[in-house]
């Protein structure tokens, strides 16, 4: 990966959304939202207080997250659509 977040930011994937609904019906691509889950690809060292002191990111490489819908910015590196998002966008990890 040739890019680094700074400070709180996180560089996610999106998750593939389901092809199908319960019921067994094929959701066209023109009719899919865009998921709100993702994998973290890479993170940031992590905010700052005044102080100076580092406050560390509760969410690392390779954590399942759950996030906005409107969250983050997209980015495109290496022909691939990520998103660049502030920690604070994100609602939860999922286990």
């Amino acid at each position: 990966m040739a890019l680094k977040p700074l400070h709180d930011r996180v560089l996610v994937r999106r998750t593939e959304s389901e092809e199908k609904t319960s019921g067994g019906l094929i959701i066209p691509e023109s009719a899919k939202e865009k998921p709100s889950e993702g994998q973290v690809v890479a993170t940031g060292e992590g905010a700052r207080k005044d102080s100076g002191e580092l406050i560390a990111m509760a969410v690392s490489v390779g954590d399942k997250i759950l996030f906005g819908k409107w969250s983050g910015t997209e980015v495109t590196i290496d022909g691939e659509e990520l998103l660049m998002m502030k920690e604070s966008d994100i609602m939860g990890i999922i286990e």
